[in-house]
Order: C-alpha cells, then structure tokens, then sequence
C-alpha cells in the first residue's frame, strides 16, 4: 500500500527539541488565530507540516512549513522563518499566547525564547503527521453511522492528531491517533485507546497509559509501514466493535 515514506530520526535529540518548539508554535500561535475567529481550536496535518484549517472570509491560514511559518490571506501567502513565538505572534498579527479558559498548555509561553527547529527534524515530524493522516483517515473512512467518528484533528495541547470511533453505548469507543512522541516515548507512535474499561488483551500493551501503542522503529522496519500502521489500528477497532477486548 503506498503512502508517505517515514524516514529515519537521525539526531534523536534534535527531533525532541524541534518538536517542543513547533508544539510551542501550536499551542500559542495557531491555535488561538483560529480560536480568535472561530472559537475552534483544531489544527490539521499539512503539506510539508502542519497547521490551520481555513478560516475566516479571506480565507485565512496559518502553517508550518519546514523551518518556516506561512500566513496565507486569500491569494496572498507570506513566509517568515522560525525565530521565536513573539516573532511568529506579531507576523500573524496576534497576542501570543493559549487562550484562556479553552486549554491548558503543556509549553511555556516564552515570547522572547529562541526556538530550535532542525531542518532534518522537521522534515522527519512533517512526514509523520502526513504518514499518520493517511492511516487515520483510512480508518475513519471504514466507520459507519453507529460508530460516529469525529473529525481527526491535531489538537494543539497534546500535539498528536487523533480521532474517536466507535459505539459508545456498547463500550465499543476509542481514540485513535499518531503522536509525535512524548516522555514515555520520545520516538512517534501510533496508539489505541479505549473509552471505557477493558478486559485484559495482549493487544492492550501500553504501560505508560490505558491503551495500545506501535512504535515509529516497528513501523519504519516494516516493509509497508502505512500497511502495518493500519494493520495495528484496525486490529483495536476489531476488538472494540467485537467485545472480545
């Protein structure tokens, strides 16, 4: 099944700083252009990054793009580089920072701060949130009105794009998602995670939370990772939808 190629994460170290600076960008920059419109905080996976959906009667948009921050404003597109979340701020035309009430950050809003974002990591974290879009989407295109599945999104506070499915009244619902990577695993990983209480499953083999995980060196050994992601994602499905979990 053809998709998008992961690549390998050469500087692990690299990666885990790109990434806290880029969910810096999301959390205090994109997110609330968006909210500031919309009241939505949602973002999506986007060509070379990640950014928001259309908004506004322009329409607007905001996106990263590699090491680079894009504004589109009808037609019009600029590109600025990444310098700090202040800068990014002011070139979109915001007051940085989460808005109130609506989330809790998990970066700290540090205007001035400068952010790191290597050209190599980003380009490993745009090909995940596409890898992960395709696989998510995927799934979501199997469910059926019973399962009511959401809308994927790339949630800003947590930073990993994901989805809910399933019947809900039958314990039969779960989030489905592709995380960037995080402090249990600093590598990403596609997880499945149950909505309600579950008997034990090999399946279920996550210690660090209630649910399934496959990590990015399983998938990028496989010799089909978009098969091998959707093989582990559908295998959570079938046992959510069975009840056999």
């Amino acid at each position: 099944m053809a998709g998008p190629v992961l690549v390998p994460i050469a500087d692990l170290d690299a990666f885990i700083a790109t990434r806290a600076s880029l969910h810096t960008l999301a959390e205090h920059v994109l997110a609330p252009a968006r909210h500031r419109v919309t009241g939505r905080i949602g973002l999506r996976a986007t060509e070379g990054g990640f950014g928001t959906p259309p908004f506004g009667d322009a329409p607007d948009a905001v996106r990263v793009v590699g090491t680079d921050l894009v504004i589109d404003h009808g037609t019009n597109e600029r590109v600025v580089p990444i310098t700090t979340v202040g800068a990014a701020a002011a070139a979109v035309g915001i007051t940085p920072g989460a808005p109130a009430g609506v989330y809790t950050p998990s970066t700290p809003l540090e205007p001035a701060r400068a952010l790191t974002v290597d050209p190599a990591a980003a380009e490993a974290l745009a090909r995940w949130y596409s890898f992960g879009a395709a696989a998510l989407e995927t799934l979501r295109s199997e469910a059926d009105a019973r399962d009511a599945p959401s809308e994927i999104q790339l949630w800003p506070e947590h930073f990993d794009l994901g989805f809910d499915v399933g019947d809900e009244a039958r314990g039969a619902r779960g989030t489905f998602g592709a995380s960037p990577g995080d402090s249990y695993h600093p590598e990403p990983y596609l997880y499945a995670q149950p909505w309600a209480d579950v008997p034990d499953n090999a399946y279920w083999n996550e210690a660090a939370f209630r649910g399934a995980g496959c990590l990015y060196a399983d998938l990028i050994t496989a010799s089909d990772a978009l098969s091998a992601g959707l093989a582990f994602l559908r295998r959570g499905r079938e046992i959510l939808s069975s009840g056999a979990a």
